[in-house]
């Protein structure tokens, strides 16, 4: 055990400030809509077209806290880009849910991750009605600006002001209630001029359905095939190739009870268990063909990078954890003690189709989340993968780098906004016309905990120097995925 002279040491050694990084999760309910002027460097003057990201905005209703920032109300900022110049603009989803809440001045709907109504357990007891929040994914396809949440139905947004539509069905697509999952990939293997959506969801019951969906750009269903699984899935993200989709099945036990009796949110009657096998799923793109079911060793998997196909293997590139934190009642988000935690890491699963095995290496012992590669890319094999990482290269701690790695030569690159800077999913744009992988720029936001706003970096993707700093008026609570178009949503 430390000594409190050594504690106290180590505690001073960490790049980034407690209170400075706690700052980034303070509510965000206002609105904007504005030209960005304050900007260090230039903007490349090639890129056009708009930026959006999705996230948790709000930690709080009517002054009464959620439990989990993933239980927060979704907020879609767009930051749109033409000749030299950025625009900005955020608006809140306005879900039924939320419309609800605001009405009433106070939490009326339990949060998968332990946020309860007020009124103790009496009040939530055979509660089991979610509140679809709308605050993980945004995606553009086709003509349609979707917010997605993977327990519910999309909804739709003006792509020029972000105004909320409505619950959208995908063009039809989604039967009335069923859920669309947050991370879809756009598939250009087979025709990279008319590339492919393929998503997937999860419909609870007796046994689990996984439904896969594949459209067009114009909505038309290209596939939509079903699997039966018996047993508990949980299952955040998934990857594709040009003929299978791989859904990770997480190690995990449910016990339904306390979330019944108004105890606990589902996020918090998980069990992670791991003395038993991580579970991949294989399912082919052929829907005459059955599921596969291969198992590997015991891990936690929220995001995978990508997947191709390498003779009779399938190489998935995946974050991966040693062990699934869950916040418990009582537990307050904001002082997570991030030393305790396994850090994410990102490793390599080949899959043996012939033998129905699975083996892994590590790529990457740095602490990392969030890995995204070329879009070019899905579906094929890559070199790149550009990954939200650590300053430090050994430890779990808050996100403050970007880190670049090298598949094929090991070289990285790491760009840091630490002490002060935290951030999250970087989004890598191909250059117009580009011939190498990596000729590209990654775009970021970052909080500055110093300034107390947030900041729009653009790194050159091909060794991650630093092109453009776009300071925002405000801060943007810590986000998750995003999305770019080549279309300019200019107001």
């Amino acid at each position: 055990m430390l000594s409190q002279e050594e504690a106290d040491s180590s505690t001073a050694a960490l790049p980034y400030n407690m209170e400075e990084w706690e700052q980034g999760y303070r509510s965000q309910p206002h609105e904007y809509d504005y030209w960005i002027d304050e900007v260090e460097g230039q903007i490349p003057a090639e890129l056009t077209g708009t930026l959006f990201r999705n996230g948790p905005a709000l930690f709080d209703v009517n002054g009464q806290r959620i439990h989990h920032p993933f239980d927060g109300d979704g907020m879609v900022c767009a930051i749109a880009f033409n000749e030299g110049r950025a625009h900005f603009r955020n608006r809140l989803v306005r879900t039924t849910a939320f419309e609800d809440e605001r009405a009433a001045g106070k939490i009326l709907y339990r949060g998968v991750f332990g946020t309860e109504k007020a009124g103790g357990w009496l009040a939530n007891a055979f509660d089991i009605k979610l509140k679809n929040i709308a605050n993980t994914n945004v995606i553009y396809w086709g003509d349609r600006l979707l917010a997605l949440w993977e327990a519910a139905e999309p909804y739709r947004l003006d792509p020029y002001t972000l105004e909320t539509i409505g619950k959208d069905d995908f063009y039809g697509l989604l039967p009335p209630g069923k859920p669309f999952g947050a991370h879809p990939k756009i598939d250009r293997s087979r025709d990279k001029d008319n590339p492919t959506l393929v998503n997937f969801a999860l419909e609870v019951g007796l046994p689990f359905k996984i439904a896969i969906y594949e459209t067009d750009l114009r909505g038309t269903l290209k596939r939509r095939y079903t699997h039966n699984y018996c047993g508990f899935l949980f299952i955040h993200d998934f990857v594709v190739t040009p003929n299978y989709c791989l859904l990770f099945n997480n190690p995990l036990d449910f016990n339904p009870l306390p979330f019944l009796f108004g105890f606990k949110g589902p996020g918090q009657c998980i069990k992670f268990r791991p003395d038993r096998p991580t579970e991949v799923l294989v399912i082919p793109r052929d829907p005459a063909k059955p599921m596969l079911k291969i198992k590997g060793k015991s891990g936690f998997i929220y995001h995978h990078a990508n997947a191709f196909e390498e003779g009779d293997e399938i190489c998935v590139d995946s974050i991966c954890y040693e062990s699934f934190f869950i916040l418990e009642p009582g537990e307050d988000f904001l002082k997570v003690d991030f030393p305790k935690m396994d850090p994410g890491q990102l490793w390599r699963f080949r899959i043996n189709l012939k033998t129905q095995t699975m083996g892994r290496e590590l790529l990457e012992s740095r602490c990392c989340e969030f890995p995204v590669i070329n879009p070019q890319k899905v579906a094929q094999p890559h070199r790149y993968v550009f990954l939200g990482a650590a300053d430090i290269p050994e430890g779990n701690t808050p996100l403050q780098a970007i880190l670049k790695l090298d598949l094929e030569t090991g070289d990285r690159h790491l760009w840091s906004a630490a002490p002060h800077g935290f951030n999250g999913e970087p989004i890598f744009v191909p250059r117009p016309n580009a011939t190498q992988e990596d000729d590209g720029w990654v775009f970021n936001l970052v909080y500055d905990g110093v300034n107390n706003r947030s900041d729009l970096v653009i790194l050159d993707g091909r060794d991650l120097s630093l092109l453009a700093r776009l300071h925002l008026k405000h801060h943007i609570p810590y986000g998750l995925h995003g999305c770019w178009t080549n279309e300019c949503f200019l107001p």
